[in-house]
């Protein structure tokens, strides 16, 4: 009995010491020991024109500076309720923590975008409404998408 008391011991002991590393290495995975959240602001404006080349744009930047190492910044463009029909964009560094793609928009409409960004060990996924020349706003579909890439399609 006192041999199985003993052993029950050193595996709790062990278990709680494993857990204890597995936090520490975790910590010290973030980038610079910090835990700040890494922030996206989306800069493409809200309003835009068809038919010409846009700038997709969006800074990513944690605890004030600049990120110029994202491990990927895509954008997902699609018209309003028609999410399953959207587009997926690569960005690229182009200074300053600022990513950037380019796009067309062919016709009017209501369109929403994410910003997905993994960067640091994080995933944040700001999202815009953007609106394209005039659209006839009772004949634009409502948008049910939520926040979750459940729905995306992987068009590149």
């Amino acid at each position: 009995m006192k041999k199985v008391i003993i052993s029950l011991a050193l595996l709790v002991a062990l278990t709680l010491v494993g857990c204890g590393e597995k936090e520490e290495t975790h910590s010290s995975t973030s980038h610079q020991g910090t835990l700040e959240e890494v922030m996206v602001e989306i800069q493409t404006p809200k309003e835009l024109p068809i038919n010409e080349d846009i700038k997709l744009s969006a800074k990513v930047t944690q605890n004030g500076e600049a990120v110029n190492d994202a491990n990927s910044v895509e954008f997902e463009v699609w018209e309003s309720g028609l999410r399953d029909e959207g587009h997926m964009v690569e960005g690229k560094l182009t200074e300053d923590g600022v990513y950037e793609a380019d796009f067309t928009f062919e016709h009017d409409g209501v369109y929403y975008m994410f910003a997905h960004t993994t960067a640091r060990d994080m995933h944040v996924m700001p999202k815009q409404e953007l609106t394209v020349g005039t659209p006839n706003m009772s004949k634009v579909l409502p948008d049910d998408s939520d926040n979750s890439m459940d729905h995306m399609s992987e068009k590149h």
